[in-house]
Formats: C-alpha cells, structure tokens, sequence
C-alpha cells in the first residue's frame, strides 16, 4: 500500500506540481477550505498538490473499494485530483473531505459504466464476508451513508501497524492468509490472529465513532 501511494505522489508532484512549485508561506497550515477557497482565487496548482498530500490514501482506498484492482485504483485517484483544478473552481465546498468522496464515487461509477460492471462492484465487500470465519459487516462502506467510509479510513489508521497492514492486504488486495504471510514475514496463525483482532478492533472503533 505504502510503495503504491508513494508512486502515486511521485507522479503526480514530478508532471503536475513541479511547474508551479515556488517559494511561498507554509500552506500546510491551511485548513482544507481555506485551500480550496484560495486556490479558486489564485489557480496556484501547490494548493491542489496540498490537499492531494493530505487525501491521497483516502481516495486510493475509495477507488480500491469500486475498482478492485490496484493499478486502475492508481490510475483513477490520479484522474480524480486532476479534475480538481476544475472542480474546486465550479463548486462551493462545505465539506471538502465529504465532496472528494462523492466525486471519487462518482468518477470509479463511471467507470464501471462503461465497463457495466457497476452490480459487480457495489458487491464486493459482501462476497468478501460470505466466508465462513470473516463473515462480517464491519468493514462494509454501502450503507448509505457518506460519512461511512470516512469513519471507516480513520478507524483501519487507529489499529496497530501489523493489524492494518493484514487488514488491508486482506479486504482490499483480495490476498489469501498465505501470500499475506509471504508478505508479511509473519506466520499463518499470525496473519490470522492480526485479522481477526483487526476486525474486533475496528468494531470497537466504528461504534465508538457510531456513539459520538
């Protein structure tokens, strides 16, 4: 996951940011709206590269639950920053966090369209639980509402480093305890204790949040 987005941000800050990087104040203290409010004034690409530093886990992790395979979810959250520029120009934001999340949505949507591959793709995560031990629905973002996905991102970054990394590997690479464990360096019964205290965990978390 991590060599992934590395390569993601790669990219984009050698073809997209480095024409406009210049020296300037520390943007980073910006909040997300003052970047976007800015950005509308200015059209300076660094608030864009700004807020792609702050969410581009968030959005590969919304593309990877649409398009299940790595390299169209690499491709996708490239494509969903680029319409940024426009984007963030035509809308007024309330909620920057919850708008990326809707235009990541409807960008892997369309897609899947066009591939008519749209039922497939709403049941992913169910095929996932239909085994036996990891029958769950934890982890399942389609329940209507947007913020749950948002919940569900923060929570997996509250485990600890080798529960979030099975997590991940697991429910959205589609990898078997197995090659999670060649991955890993971790035994089998490692692996699948860290996903069965990752899942518990997470349960904990999301009603904590669920709560609040």
């Amino acid at each position: 996951m991590k060599k992934i987005i590395n390569t993601i941000k790669s990219y984009f800050y050698r073809d997209i940011l480095k024409p406009t990087l210049k020296s300037r104040q520390d943007i980073s203290t910006l909040s997300d709206l003052e970047l976007a409010s800015l950005y509308r004034e200015t059209r300076d690409k660094e608030l864009v590269g700004e807020l792609f530093r702050r969410y581009t886990r968030f959005v590969f992790l919304v593309c990877m639950n649409y398009l299940e395979e790595e390299e169209k979810a690499r491709d996708a959250t490239m494509q969903v920053f680029e319409t940024l520029y426009t984007g963030l120009v035509k809308h007024e934001i309330r909620n920057f966090k919850s708008w990326l999340h809707v235009v990541t949505k409807n960008h892997c949507l369309m897609q899947l369209r066009g591939r008519k591959q749209e039922q497939l793709a709403h049941g992913e995560w169910q095929k996932v639980y239909s085994a036996d031990m990891e029958s769950t629905a934890i982890l399942n973002p389609y329940d209507d509402k947007e913020e749950s996905l948002q919940d569900l991102e923060a929570a997996i970054l509250m485990l600890s480093k080798e529960q979030r990394i099975c997590i991940e590997l697991f429910y959205l690479r589609k990898k078997s305890y197995n090659e999670i464990a060649e991955i890993t360096g971790d035994s089998y019964q490692e692996v699948k204790s860290h996903i069965q205290n990752g899942k518990r965990n997470l349960k904990i978390l999301l009603t904590r949040q669920n709560e609040h």
